[in-house]
């Protein structure tokens, strides 16, 4: 036998070797109490989505599965503090699509988004709808386009804050079609929300939980979802890919992580894990209460889903000059 050839079997021995732990683990896991830390305060859709899970996760796995709340800076601090932590899989985060839209915005974020997570699976995801006041004149998509290209610069549009995933839909789709919105920040979707529903402001981009009843009211109208497929919650509502804005997608979207340098064999078991969670008859009908489809990717799937879009939300940023300070 040659040298080179001992050489060979002497590192595929050892790549054995050090994948044999790892597979353990993942075969094992869990033999402990797992952590779920949400890095927003109670209450919020993120919130109520990880303790349904947690709950399905906690039924088949047998160990307890505790939700965390660490709120702080966008999520940005409990990030930084799990890219820090051992990827044996005790502690994960769901986070919502804030986690790949800080690092266009944070310019000295304290960890890499890319490197620093290992992305497991994606739990949810919940469409926005393009909405405007009853008395606006634009019925449809197209007319809200022809509308402000004859006002550049007169029609406004709210959100509940800068940079954040409703701001950010109305930027795309302002680079999209090619037209000029006036964006006006407010502090939460609650004051924005009032102003659309008060005529103050004539748009807005928000999710379909938290305007579906004011548009089966009459008093806002929905001229398109954000998804790529239509709203069960608003089958007659077009996308605004099917209202001729190809390609327009800008979900919210919930998506589970654990530190980076994860095993591929322990990110696959959770992946799996999660998707026959989300699979449940309980966890579908709950996660249907708040207007959110569950997650069906498998973790390679999700990892390459959340690449590109740190790629695409970094773009709108950068092109919207889009600055926190």
């Amino acid at each position: 036998m040659t040298m080179r050839i001992q050489r060979a079997l002497a590192v595929l021995a050892g790549a054995a070797g050090l994948a044999l732990p790892a597979l353990a683990h993942a075969q094992n896991f869990p033999s402990q109490p797992v952590r779920l830390v949400v890095p927003f305060p109670p209450g919020g859709t993120t919130d109520i989505l990880a303790r349904q899970l947690a709950a399905e996760l906690q039924k088949n796995w047998g160990q307890p599965v505790v939700v965390e709340n660490r709120a702080g800076a966008s999520g940005t601090i409990f990030s930084e503090q799990l890219a820090a932590m051992p990827p044996d899989g005790y502690t994960l985060m769901l986070t919502a699509t804030h986690h790949v839209i800080n690092p266009g915005l944070y310019k000295n974020l304290r960890y890499n988004t890319r490197t620093d997570f290992t992305p497991i699976a994606q739990v949810a995801a919940v469409p926005n709808v393009l909405v405007v006041n009853h008395a606006f004149p634009a019925r449809t998509v197209q007319e809200l386009i022809a509308y402000a290209r004859q006002h550049p610069g007169k029609v406004d549009f709210g959100s509940a804050g800068t940079g954040g995933a409703n701001h950010l839909s109305g930027e795309l789709f302002k680079s999209m079609t090619g037209i000029q919105m006036t964006h006006i920040p407010y502090k939460g979707a609650a004051p924005a929300l009032n102003d659309l529903l008060g005529g103050q402001i004539p748009v807005m981009f928000d999710s379909v939980p938290g305007v579906l009843q004011h548009i089966k009211s009459g008093r806002l109208r929905a001229l398109g979802v954000t998804s790529l497929k239509r709203s069960p919650a608003l089958p007659d509502v077009p996308t605004l890919d099917e209202a001729g804005v190809k390609g327009f997608e800008a979900t919210a979207w919930f998506g589970l992580y654990g530190p980076g340098r994860m095993s591929p064999e322990l990110a696959n078991r959770l992946s799996a894990d999660v998707r026959k969670a989300l699979s449940s008859p309980t966890v579908r009908k709950e996660f249907a209460a708040q207007g959110a489809e569950p997650g069906t990717m498998t973790q390679p799937e999700f990892a390459a889903f959340v690449d590109a879009e740190l790629n695409k939300w970094s773009k709108v940023i950068t092109d919207a000059n889009i600055k926190i300070d």
